[in-house]
């Protein structure tokens, strides 16, 4: 039975107890929490769209498949039309779902931010190709560079509630496609030791990326048992037609052991249909698709079920990327990813409003809490992102970070136990105590195992926030983003594999900027 505490109590042992460190795992959130009670098909409407994907599949196949693929395809019971489509027979999903690789973990290169992708485990992070960053001063967009990518994934690094960085930004600065792909690489891993999503443009760019990842991970054999980078493949050209260049990528990205994240991405209205029911079938088959793909290839190559439908806005054909629409469509999706109990990846909090004010809050937080809960294991474009993909803010990383935890914190749930009903801890406090839980032991043991503070959010009284200058978000963001990159840099890298990077391959970011300078 929780006692009251006889040592002290009130606010002076709350701040005491706040302060004191606790252990990972009795934290009140944690990456890889269960989710999936967010259900928004009814499992006979969840068959219904497997049926209907695999009918799509079967009847209308895809176009401009490469000849590798129809090669494989067919000689597993598919078929090549006349007018040039391929077909794919339901055994043959039959086959690759039950021979694909299902408990997959996303490495990391520091192996506390692994990634176990089995069952409902959900993770947030980020990802997006903004070709702006976002200005919050002069309140103006800028075109992204090789640094802001670099500092992007900095801050990540320090967010405990962003548990994935994938590139979210494209290098403006550097107009060489094979050098802009090996630097976004680079400068992603350079920035974090967490698991680092990225995309290639050409199958060549992936071999000198992969030749990169082996030399920091220790050889071949290293990377291909902890592969920590991803490839984000947009592997079709909505609707149902194969990506050439993409599924050249796909099958490089295979040869050299590196996990897929299976994107497929149309847009409601546009490259798909504008029905939300239909749009959902079509990314379903398409995924599905890529899947047989990827499994006739190798058997087992970790890929992740990416099944992004977008939402247009039907009046003037714009992406909105933070509407209620978006929010269902994706959590259907995480769903559905769920039914297959496959690795799944979804997006959400792709604001549309342009600055991390009010609008950004409400579309980012029903987007992600959708999408937290719906099952799904990966959550892309939780943070950072505005203008409905075109820009990526720094300061909303650190703002979207105490969203993600407390959305997180509704995740976890409440746990339901003798303890948890609390009965004895009220008869201890009505009775025998004070009327009141403030300082009693239950509350100072819990205060800091079943509750999330946010690092930025401001909860101060009124008159306290009068006192200290009323304080803006905003403001309080640009601090700590200024703080974080005028702290040492990540040392993950060290001095010797960065400068064997730098001796073989096209490095754009300078070594100060890296800090891997040695200092006279």
């Amino acid at each position: 039975m929780a006692k009251k505490s006889s040592r002290m109590g009130g606010r002076t042992a709350r701040q005491a107890l706040r302060a004191a460190p606790i252990p990972e795992d009795e934290k009140p959130v944690r990456p890889g929490l269960q989710s999936g009670r967010y259900q928004p098909l009814t499992q006979p409407q969840v068959e219904q769209i497997h049926e209907a994907a695999l009918t799509t599949l079967e009847t209308i196949g895809f176009a401009n498949a490469l000849p590798s693929i129809i090669e494989r395809v067919t000689a597993a019971g598919g078929t090549f039309t006349e007018d040039e489509r391929l077909l794919i027979p339901r055994a043959l999903v039959e086959d690759a779902l039950s021979q694909c690789a299902k408990n997959v973990t996303l490495h990391a290169q520091d192996p506390r931010y692994d990634l176990d992708l089995s069952g409902s485990r959900t993770y947030f992070g980020t990802a997006g190709a903004a070709v702006h960053i976002v200005d919050t001063v002069k309140r103006e967009y800028r075109e992204s560079m090789t640094q802001d990518l670099y500092d992007a994934a900095r801050i990540v690094d320090q967010m405990e509630h962003i548990h994935f960085f994938q590139r979210s930004m494209v290098l403006r600065d550097i107009e060489d496609p094979a050098e802009m792909d090996f630097n976004t690489c680079y400068v992603s891993i350079a920035g974090t030791s967490k698991h680092v999503g990225t995309s290639f443009v050409d199958p060549a760019h992936v071999h000198q990326a992969v030749d990169m990842l082996e030399l920091i991970a220790g050889g071949e054999q290293a990377w291909r048992e902890r592969p920590f980078v991803s490839c984000s493949c947009c592997f079709v050209v909505p609707p149902m037609r194969f990506a050439e260049d993409a599924c050249r990528v796909l099958e490089a990205c295979v040869e050299r052991g590196m996990p897929i994240l299976l994107l497929a991405a149309g847009q409601a209205g546009a490259t798909s249909p504008a029905s939300l029911a239909g749009a959902v079938v079509q990314e379903v088959a398409e995924v599905l698709g890529g899947l047989v793909y990827v499994n006739l290839i190798k058997p087992g190559h970790p890929a992740i079920f990416g099944t992004w439908p977008f939402v247009s806005d039907l009046r003037t054909g714009a992406m909105s990327g933070g509407s209620g629409e978006q929010a269902v469509l994706m959590a259907a999706c995480g769903q559905m990813g769920r039914y297959y109990d496959l690795p799944t990846g979804i997006a959400a909090g792709m604001a549309d409003a342009k600055l991390p004010d009010a609008q950004s809050g409400y579309e980012k937080g029903y987007t992600n809490v959708l999408a937290g809960h719906s099952g799904a294991n990966l959550i892309y474009e939780a943070a950072g992102m505005h203008g409905s993909l075109l820009g990526c803010c720094l300061e909303s990383y650190v703002i979207d970070n105490d969203m993600l935890g407390a959305i997180n914190r509704t995740i976890r749930g409440i746990e339901i136990t003798e303890e948890s009903l609390s009965v004895e801890t009220i008869r201890d406090v009505c009775i025998d105590g004070p009327s009141h839980f403030l300082g009693h032991d239950q509350t100072m043991l819990l205060m800091q195992r079943d509750y999330v503070y946010p690092e930025v959010g401001d909860r101060l009284s009124p008159k306290e926030w009068n006192e200290k200058d009323k304080p803006d978000l905003l403001e309080v963001a640009r601090s700590k983003v200024a703080q974080i990159l005028s702290s040492p840099r990540p040392e993950h890298l060290s001095l010797e594999t960065d400068r064997k990077i730098r001796d073989r391959f096209p490095v754009r970011l300078s070594e100060q900027t890296t800090g891997k300078v040695e200092t006279a």
